[in-house]
C-alpha cells in the first residue's frame, strides 16, 4: 500500500496532514508513505523530523489582489505540476491525500490526471481555494465543519469527520493537570491564548480584566502573551498596579509548551479561531470566547467562530470590538452566570470530534478498497 500525503505552507495544513499520516501508519503498518511539500514551507522542517520520507516541488501561491504579480507564480505552478507528475509517477501511489495549501494543488491534480484516487481534508468553515478547485476531481472531501459543505460542488462526496487532535490533548487528565497548576478545587480557571505569535489586541483587552480580577480567590487566569510582546506587556501590567507575586491568581507567560495541561484544567478558554485550536478546545468540551484573527485568508477564522457560536459553544467577539470593552463584559457575564458556562460546555461536547482521525482514516481506507474493485 502506497499513499502520498500533501499539504503545506502553514501549520493549519501541515499538522493535520502529519496526524493523518500517523493514523494511516497505525491502521496499516505495512503502508509506504511519501509526503510532498515545498522546500520553503513549514513542512520542510517538521515532516523530516517526524520521520516521514519527504519530497519537494516548486510552487508559489497566487496573489489575490495584485493580479499582475501572478505571471511568475503561474510559471512556477506549471513547473511544479511537472515535478508533481514525476513524483507521482515515480512513487506509484494507490491514493493521494491533500490537506490544502498551494502545494497540494499540483500534486492532487497530477494524481487525478493519472487516474489515482484523491481524498481531501478541509480544516475551515470557509474552504480554501485549492480544496474548492480540487473537489471536482476528488473521490471524497472530509470536512471539519458541516457549514463548509455549501461551498463545494454538489457532486463531491462530503463527509463531516472533524479535524485530528493531538493525542496528548485527549490524554491529559483534568484533576492531575489542575493539581500540577496549583488550582484549588472550586477555582474557575481561565486560559487566554493568542496563538504562537501572541495577539496584541487580546493582550490589551485583558488589562482591565486583570486589574479587576487580581486577588479574587475564586478565579485564576493563565495568559499567554506571545514572546514578542511579553516584556512590554509585563511592564504595562505593573504600571496598572497589578503585583503578580502579591495576588497569586494571575500567571503571564510568553509561550506555553504544555498546552494540553492548561486545556485539561481550564473552565473557559479565550483565543483566536484557528481550526486546529478550535478542534482541541471542542474535543475537551470547553466553553470559549473566540476573537477571530481579522487578517486570516478569506476571513476563514470568523467563519469558524460563527459556526461554533451558532451552536452555543462560544461567544464571538470581533477584533475591532475589543476596544469597546466587549471582552471584559463577556467575562464578567460568564463569571456571574455559571449556568451559561455549563450550557456552553455541553454544546462544546456535542461539537467535539475526538474520533476525527479514526473517521478520516476510515474514509481513506474505504476509497482504497473501492479503487481495487
Amino acid at each position: 500500500m502506497r499513499i502520498i500525503i500533501t499539504g503545506g505552507g502553514t501549520g493549519g495544513h501541515v499538522y493535520p496532514a502529519l496526524a493523518i499520516a500517523r493514523g494511516l501508519q497505525q491502521a496499516r503498518p505495512e503502508a509506504e508513505l511519501l509526503y510532498i511539500g515545498t522546500a520553503r514551507g513549514l513542512e520542510a522542517d517538521v515532516v523530516p523530523r517526524a520521520g516521514l520520507p519527504f519530497a519537494t516541488i516548486t510552487v508559489q501561491g497566487l496573489e489575490r489582489r495584485r493580479i499582475w504579480k501572478n505571471v511568475p507564480a503561474l510559471a512556477k505552478i506549471a513547473w511544479g505540476l511537472g515535478e508533481a507528475w514525476f513524483q507521482v509517477r515515480r512513487f506509484r501511489p494507490e491514493l493521494v491525500v491533500g490537506t490544502g495549501g498551494y502545494v497540494s494543488g499540483p500534486v492532487c491534480l497530477a494524481a487525478a490526471l493519472q487516474g489515482i484516487p484523491v481524498v481531501l481534508h478541509e480544516q475551515n468553515a470557509f474552504p480554501g481555494l485549492t480544496n474548492r478547485l480540487l473537489a471536482t476531481m476528488a473521490r471524497a472531501v472530509c470536512l471539519t465543519f458541516p457549514e463548509a459543505a455549501g461551498r463545494f460542488p454538489r457532486r463531491a462526496l462530503l463527509v463531516t469527520t472533524g479535524l485530528p487532535v493531538r493525542p496528548e490533548i485527549l490524554r491529559a487528565d483534568r484533576s492531575v493537570s489542575r493539581q500540577q497548576l496549583g488550582l484549588r478545587e472550586n477555582q474557575l480557571f481561565i486560559v487566554v491564548v493568542g496563538g504562537s505569535q501572541g495577539a496584541k489586541s487580546i493582550n490589551q483587552a485583558m488589562l482591565p480584566v486583570l486589574k479587576e480580577l487580581a486577588g479574587r480567590p475564586d478565579v485564576s487566569i493563565l495568559q499567554v502573551t506571545g514572546r514578542r510582546d511579553y516584556e512590554v506587556y509585563l511592564q504595562q501590567v505593573r504600571e496598572r498596579g497589578i503585583d503578580l507575586d502579591k495576588y497569586g491568581n494571575i500567571t503571564i507567560k510568553p509561550y506555553i509548551y504544555d498546552l494540553e495541561h492548561a486545556l485539561a484544567a481550564a473552565d473557559l478558554v479565550i483565543g483566536r479561531a484557528g481550526a486546529s485550536f478550535l478542534a482541541e478546545v471542542l474535543a475537551r468540551g470547553l466553553p470559549s470566547i473566540l476573537i477571530p484573527y481579522p487578517h486570516a485568508a478569506a476571513n476563514h477564522q470568523e467563519y469558524n467562530a460563527r459556526a461554533v457560536a451558532r451552536k452555543g459553544a462560544a461567544i464571538l467577539i470581533l477584533d475591532r470590538e475589543l476596544k469597546g470593552g466587549r471582552l471584559h463584559q463577556a467575562i464578567n457575564h460568564l463569571l456571574a452566570n455559571r449556568g451559561r458556562l455549563q450550557a456552553m460546555a455541553a454544546a462544546a461536547v456535542r461539537l467535539g470530534r475526538p474520533d476525527a482521525l479514526e473517521a478520516i482514516v476510515e474514509v481513506i481506507l474505504a476509497e482504497l478498497e473501492k479503487s481495487k474493485r
